[in-house]
């Protein structure tokens, strides 16, 4: 951001050299903010055209895994966020979470054994276990 004809950083908690396609998962699966699934396919094929430059099936492939392992991230976060700090207001969005990592995984062979994992342990029925 440029303010008074200087160069401004907005916020940097998160300000990392890292795959680009991290920071389009971050907007598009944002368990915080529910959207549907032809919005964010939208938003996908809209940042595929402005990037002429990369290989689509390996962005493709890097922004699936990084979606599920930041929503794989959130669930074990806001369950700290809770469990230490009794911030439960934070449990709604787990379900959510769930809900993106299962959108993510379904369709994509590499996930089969994280699939398989997540099925024997974390059933639906505790995955949707905070859900309203």
């Amino acid at each position: 951001m440029i303010k008074n004809k200087k160069l401004c950083l907005i916020d940097n908690q998160d300000a990392v050299f890292g795959n680009l396609a991290y920071d389009l998962a971050s907007l598009i699966d944002d368990v915080r903010l529910k959207t549907s699934k032809r919005l964010k396919q939208g938003i996908f094929e809209e940042y595929i055209k402005t990037n002429k430059n990369m290989h689509i099936e390996n962005f493709k492939n890097d922004f699936e895994i990084l979606s599920v392992l930041r929503n794989l991230k959130i669930i074990g976060i806001f369950t700290r966020l809770s469990i230490r700090d009794k911030k439960h207001n934070y449990l709604k969005f787990i379900p959510y979470a769930w809900k993106l990592i299962e959108q993510r995984t379904e369709k994509n062979k590499k996930f089969i054994e994280l699939k398989t994992i997540l099925d024997k342990y974390f059933p639906p029925k505790k995955r949707n276990k905070y859900e309203n």
